[in-house]
């Protein structure tokens, strides 16, 4: 069982714990890693690399970067510990695979102080099994070497299964050299994988013999591996990794961080690099007077319906209940109408299930299809609450009003458009730097184009519906892509089955796939 930590006022005894951070993927970190630094005071690592491990930890802890620190880490580590912290040193990789800490661990070990070594997934197994090679599947050997540490490779050419090769990138080629002056034939297959894990990687498949002219443009720099054995040649059918749909397509995603959270998480699921841009920001209304007497309305019985068309209204509705200390309870006896899944989770969230959602398509139209007319025999009230954006449409107000309701149309927010996203951003939008963008409303067409300007034409345009494609049509864009319904998931799906459809004809016709970025005029070409 692992030491618990006392993380008490009361605990004077430091303790570092030297903690292996994985080869590259955030998610790789181990459960015990994590846990680690959610109790951490401070941590210690290259923070470039690793800074996305930051989440795990709790707020204010200190942070230091391996990189920058003006005197030595291991110095660092002492004082801290000594001070009675919990200190967490990130390592790359794992702490026990040619790792530059050995120091800083005797260091501590000689001052007395409490520590521990945790694993992690070391690169020697986990960026061959990403590019698709099985390092230890049906071979009599693995070997893993430092390539820092070799003065000659003739004790390895004798390897008969796989060899990994750390910090060798630099001298694939005299290393392959040195390989087959050895013994080890010419034909054996070799990869170059670049960046790991990550959705930077790339990989080079050649043999010894030919290493110098397959790697002369590929521009493979650390971190890096090279991989030797006949299992490169399971990479064909066994790569699932860098074959993802969206592998490595950078994405625009112009919603707010809140509402972009689960479609980034699904394009990562594709192998995409989201980046969430605001086109938009949602500010409390001028005169909160109006909100303050619906939802006192909504407590005293003034309403038989309460209509949320989106996620921000269900936000406002909250965060005024939580000003009065009401909760969910007080929609006890109301019909409560959603439009949209992601309107409807922010509702469940809350604790409220809607009464009704559009079966069809989901919009202010969808909903006004299956709303009931009022009928003052079922009815004991006839009013509906719509809390809504200042810019909403009156067709909903409209069309409620025809079927016999009275609607209290009520501003529960402001969209206003947001500041411009920092200028790199604005390049990449204009340059060509993303591979697509995907429109969630019409109104993100016009503020992102407002903000940062029009997309370059190689960018894959993706639009939720009609309206939308339209008015990104009447900005010059061309759409590429269209879901079959308004949904941003299924938005995200249509891209990913776009990007499968257009790596399947790049290999088909004999050419290696490329990135819509990649195809702009000046970009570069990598091999894969």
């Amino acid at each position: 069982m692992s030491p618990a930590i006392d993380h008490s006022p009361q605990s004077r005894s430091g303790f570092v714990a030297f903690v292996g951070a994985g080869p590259g993927d955030e998610n790789l970190l181990t459960l015990r890693g994590a846990d680690l630094l959610s109790k951490t005071d401070v941590v210690v690592l290259d923070r470039e690399s690793y800074g996305s491990l930051l989440r795990h930890c709790r707020k204010g802890v200190d942070i230091v970067d391996a990189e920058t620190a003006e005197n030595s880490v291991s110095l660092r580590i002492l004082q801290e510990a000594k001070a009675g912290r919990i200190v967490v040193r990130l390592c790359p990789g794992d702490p026990s695979f040619f790792s530059s800490v050995a120091e800083e661990v005797a260091a501590c070990a000689k001052a007395d102080i409490e520590f521990e070594v945790v694993p992690g997934v070391p690169p020697a197994t986990a960026v061959p099994t990403y590019a698709g090679i099985p390092p230890a599947t049906a071979v009599p050997e693995f070997r893993v070497v430092d390539a820092a540490q070799v003065d000659d490779w003739a004790a390895h050419a004798s390897c008969t299964g796989t060899m990994v090769i750390y910090n060798g990138v630099a001298d694939a080629v005299p290393i392959g050299k040195a390989l087959i002056a050895a013994g080890m034939p010419d034909t054996t297959p070799v990869a170059v994988t670049s960046d790991g894990t990550t959705i930077e990687q790339y990989t080079v498949v050649s043999t010894l013999g030919r290493l110098g002219p397959d790697l002369k443009h590929a521009g493979m720099t650390e971190p890096a591996m090279i991989i030797v054995g006949e299992n490169v040649g399971q990479r064909d059918r066994m790569s699932w990794f860098e074959t993802k749909p969206l592998f490595g397509w950078r994405v625009l995603v112009p919603r707010t961080r809140e509402q972009a959270k689960g479609l980034s998480e699904q394009l990562r699921s594709y192998g995409a690099v989201p980046e969430e841009v605001p086109t938009i920001s949602v500010e409390p209304p001028r005169t909160p007077q109006q909100m303050d007497r619906a939802i006192k309305g909504l407590v005293n019985g003034r309403y038989e319906w309460v209509a949320f068309t989106s996620a921000n209204a269900v936000k406002a509705v909250r965060e005024k209940f939580e000003e009065y200390s009401l909760d969910a309870r007080a929609f006890s006896g109301l019909k409560v109408a959603a439009v949209g899944e992601t309107t409807a989770r922010a509702l469940i969230e809350f604790g409220v299930r809607p009464d009704l959602m559009p079966t069809g398509e989901q919009s202010s139209e969808g909903l006004l299809a299956e709303w009931p007319p009022y009928d003052s025999m079922l009815d004991p009230i006839n009013r509906v609450l719509l809390p809504r954006a200042d810019i909403a449409t009156e067709t909903l107000v409209a069309g409620l009003t025809r079927l016999g309701w009275e609607c209290d149309d009520v501003t529960a927010y402001r969209t206003v458009r947001a500041a411009p996203p920092p200028a790199p951003i604005r390049e990449a939008i204009k340059g060509g730097g993303f591979d697509a963008v995907l429109f969630t409303s019409s109104s993100t067409v016009r503020n992102l184009v407002g903000i940062a300007g029009k997309p370059h034409n190689v960018t894959v345009i993706a639009a939720i519906g009609p309206q939308t494609a339209k008015t990104a049509e009447e900005f010059g864009l061309r759409v590429d892509v269209m879901s079959d319904k308004p949904s941003a998931s299924t938005l995200a799906a249509a891209l990913a089955d776009y990007g499968a459809k257009m790596r399947h004809a790049a290999i088909s016709a004999g050419e290696v796939p490329r990135k819509p970025s990649q195809m702009r005029r000046g970009a570069r070409r990598r091999v894969r």
